[in-house]
């Protein structure tokens, strides 16, 4: 199956490299249930027509999923996702979290919070949370 659900968008002045970009997009369209095992990401061919970046720098990206097992290269087919990091209780459209989060991010919009009060505000919080030893 062709993950035609994983569209790359590079961000050239996050100050995070391109190939980062990449295993944190593919990382988290596994864990919100947008790429599942058996689903193929798109070539590296495909990629570097999609976002101008080197062919070398998504071969990289590839190379560092498949070491950590998220993905498996299979010469002349592509690169397949081989497990799951989505938990539906918590990710799916309906989820009571994904829900709350929804209904929350409505009300910061509401309120006047643009992107970056939004993201600084979720990082406090996360990190009052999930203190930086306990986050991989």
């Amino acid at each position: 199956m062709l993950a035609d659900v994983i569209e790359f968008r590079i961000d050239r002045r996050s100050g995070v490299s391109t190939y980062m970009q990449i295993i944190q997009q593919v990382r988290q369209a596994m864990r919100l249930g947008l790429l599942n095992p058996g689903d193929r990401l798109p070539s590296a061919r495909e990629v570097v027509e999609a976002t101008a970046v080197n062919p070398n720098t998504v071969l990289k990206a590839y190379r560092e999923l498949e070491r950590e097992g998220l993905v498996e290269a299979r010469r002349g087919l592509g690169t397949f996702v081989t497990k799951s990091l989505s938990s539906e209780a918590t990710t799916g459209d309906d989820a009571p979290l994904r829900q709350e989060l929804a209904g929350w991010m409505g009300r910061a919009q509401q309120g006047g919070l643009v992107v970056e009060d939004v993201d600084a505000l979720y990082s406090a919080v996360r990190d009052e949370h999930y203190p930086a030893e306990e986050r991989s």
